[in-house]
């Protein structure tokens, strides 16, 4: 087969409503390494840099409840920071560049799952305005 690891995705693709931030950005504990009150933070196995997630809430409206928040990993040798945040706003908007998904099967539930991780993280780009080809007002030749 072709596909080798982890397969890249546009944001768009993942979340083609947009995202919200839900929760802080944090440093991924790895369980198995740590041991005796002493915390080891996972590192990606291809790039050996740290990995960080953080919780998202899905804009697509017609994602279940229970699904609507997903954890996105960012591999960044330091913290990466939220874009600030909107006024008027409850969740703070963003978009996430060098995306990939790696399937799975979830263990509580056996079904298929996807992991999803990203190079970067930041605020949203302003969207250019949709183009008016309709000629109103004027007569066909």
């Amino acid at each position: 087969m072709a596909i080798q690891g982890p397969i890249p995705v546009s944001f768009e693709q993942v979340f083609p409503h947009g995202c919200y931030i839900v929760g802080e950005v944090e440093q991924v504990k790895d369980f198995t390494a740590s041991a005796n009150g002493r915390t080891v933070y996972a590192k990606d196995k291809t790039t050996g840099e740290p990995v960080w997630q953080v919780a998202v809430m899905d804009a697509d409206p017609t994602v279940k409840a229970g699904q609507k928040t997903v954890t996105v990993k960012i591999l960044s040798e330091v913290q990466p920071v939220p874009p600030a945040s909107l006024p008027g706003l409850p969740f703070v908007p963003v978009e996430f560049d060098g995306m990939t998904v790696t399937p799975y099967i979830a263990q509580n539930t056996g079904r298929l799952a996807w992991s999803i991780r990203a190079r970067t993280m930041r605020a949203p780009r302003a969207t250019a305005p949709a183009k008016h080809t309709a000629t109103a007002g004027k007569d066909a030749a």
